[in-house]
């Protein structure tokens, strides 16, 4: 299982509280470090939508120039600011398998990770 987020952010540190508590193995990959792929992007994208990848949220989406978010209609037109600005994924990104989910629902986790 594989869980993408950014270390310091108070969701994730949820997550992976919750993740290791509950003795469920995972690999971190930390988009600040290691960034994120065109490739992954796009299969997020099939998988789930631009919706639910992109966290309109977020205070960095807040602080993106009104002009840009305009242009930001297809993950395609998405890619490069989501490659720059990866705090703006909605996070964390549990990948388990076919299961993917954004963000941290406990009653979800304990759904599917059988707690």
């Amino acid at each position: 299982m594989k869980v993408y987020g950014i270390p310091n952010c108070d969701t994730v540190k949820k997550a992976l509280t919750w993740l290791k508590a509950n003795h469920i193995d995972f690999e971190l990959h930390d988009f600040k470090k290691e960034g994120i792929s065109t490739k992954k992007l796009k299969e997020w994208d099939e998988k789930a939508g631009l919706e639910k990848v992109l966290n309109k949220k977020s205070s960095t989406w807040k602080d993106v120039d009104e002009t840009l978010k305009q242009t930001i209609t297809s993950m395609d037109a998405a890619i490069p600011l989501l490659q720059e600005k990866t705090s703006i994924i909605k996070r964390p990104v549990i990948e388990d398998g076919k299961f993917l989910f954004f963000g941290f629902d406990e009653e979800v986790y304990r759904t599917h990770f059988g707690d």
